[in-house]
């Protein structure tokens, strides 16, 4: 097992390639659900790379992973204020070793369609179109959904490096029941 100091993490420039795929991504799904600025999720969720993450916030596997928090209104003990806050962990490990095994694939790209999937996921928590707390089955089924709801964002978007970022997540968009055929 890795240990946490022992993980890769983004350098200076590849947090600023970060922050922009965040402002790229936050227009383009809040595009594509309609919702205006003050519809939006803004104080509903936080992107946070390795370095902010605390030990259970940090996964080997996947490239982010969202956790669902209880937030609760400044000066404010009632539980009727309690609102669900997500985090969006960020595994800077996994996606520079993902950058550095396919070298078709490049940062902005790639992060920008991590987050989109991310944030996606968040507005159907959000809108209660998903389930946070799906058994494993519906999440398999929601991530087929996701991954196809972010080609669908994506695929218009004129960024280069994006093609082969797509491709690279082409399998997920494959109907469940043909994931086993060969």
């Amino acid at each position: 097992m890795v240990s946490f100091q022992q993980r890769s993490r983004f350098t200076g420039d590849q947090l600023q390639i970060i922050n922009q795929a965040v402002t790229m991504a936050e227009e383009l799904v809040s595009n594509h659900y309609k919702m205006s600025a003050s519809q939006w999720l803004h104080r509903r969720y936080d992107v946070k790379t390795l370095s902010e993450l605390t030990a259970h916030e940090i996964v080997d596997g996947p490239f982010a992973q969202i956790i669902r928090y209880e937030g609760q209104r400044m000066g404010s003990a009632l539980g009727s204020d309690a609102y669900d806050f997500y985090k969006i962990c960020l595994q800077d490990h996994a996606i520079l070793t993902a950058l550095n095994t396919h070298d078709q694939l490049s940062l902005l790209p790639f992060a920008l369609y991590i987050i989109c999937h991310e944030l996606v996921h968040i507005v159907r928590f959000s809108k209660f179109i998903q389930n946070f707390d799906a058994t494993a089955d519906e999440k398999l089924a929601e991530e087929h959904r996701v991954h196809a709801i972010t080609h669908q964002i994506l695929a218009p978007v004129h960024l280069p490096g994006i093609e082969p970022v797509i491709a690279y997540y082409a399998r997920w968009r494959t109907p469940l029941e043909n994931l086993g055929a060969p």
